[in-house]
């Protein structure tokens, strides 16, 4: 019981990466706070949640709408009055074209998504955090913020700002013994990537990638969960099997 007493949040923790890192932190002893859009899916995590014997809790936001993050944090405040890990992993893509034949508010879209989501989510969680023996923010970021491709400039350029954003903070807030750190899960089999790749096969365009399973990014997760105030922070932990600048 690694997380006995202490409390996480957990954005997109409806599905995929988000709910397998709830369910995980539950089992070693959090009480777990899911935020996404879809009530049903953040209904079903807490429940399970709560069938750990934990406490938990789901409140349905969107995490561009920056009154909604707000709204979440005074109610984790209200209920549990602490707040030890954020796991800034909602996101994604939205469209994969090039630059031209795109759509500008989709383009933007991404961004909010992406950047704008983590950052609220971030800031408004600081007094909490702060309030932590070693509060911890983990952002799920991307190889593609390390590296530049072609036809998914919104996705690219939100991750490399996330990422950026997890340095900077690193650097403001290692004082308050808050670590900010991120993870690169690399190819992950998801609701949202499976018309891409395949459980357990190869990726389609990088042999030496295998398309990974939620639950494969536990043990990554709980070691930035449970480490002390002086642990590792401004660094990026990536599972991929290939170089990411």
């Amino acid at each position: 019981m690694q997380l006995e007493g202490q409390v996480a949040l957990i954005t997109g923790g409806g599905r995929g990466i988000g709910k397998a890192m709830a369910l995980a932190y539950a089992q070693a002893g959090a009480d777990v706070i899911v935020v996404a859009r879809r009530t049903d899916e953040i209904d079903a995590v807490a429940q399970a949640i709560n069938d750990l014997g934990r406490q938990g809790v789901a409140i349905t936001c969107d995490v561009a709408d920056r009154g909604a993050c707000e709204t979440v944090i005074q109610k984790v405040s209200d209920r549990f009055g602490q707040l030890d890990i954020l796991v800034n992993n909602a996101g994604g893509g939205l469209e994969r074209k090039p630059v031209g034949e795109d759509n500008a508010e989709t383009w933007k879209a991404v961004i909010d998504i992406n950047l704008l989501g983590t950052y609220y989510f971030s800031r408004d969680a600081l007094p909490l955090l702060r309030q932590s023996e070693a509060g911890k923010i983990i952002n799920i970021g991307s190889g593609m913020g390390h590296e530049a491709r072609p036809n998914n400039s919104s996705y690219n350029c939100a991750k490399a700002a996330v990422w950026m954003l997890t340095r900077c903070m690193s650097l403001e807030l290692w004082d308050d013994g808050i670590t900010v750190n991120e993870i690169i899960p690399g190819p992950v089999y998801t609701e949202l990537t499976e018309d891409i790749f395949e459980q357990g096969k190869t990726h389609p365009a990088i042999p030496s990638e295998w398309v990974k399973d939620p639950d494969d990014l536990i043990p990554i997760a709980m070691f930035l969960a449970t480490q002390a105030a002086n642990g590792p922070t401004g660094q990026s932990f990536s599972l991929a099997r290939r170089p990411v600048c």
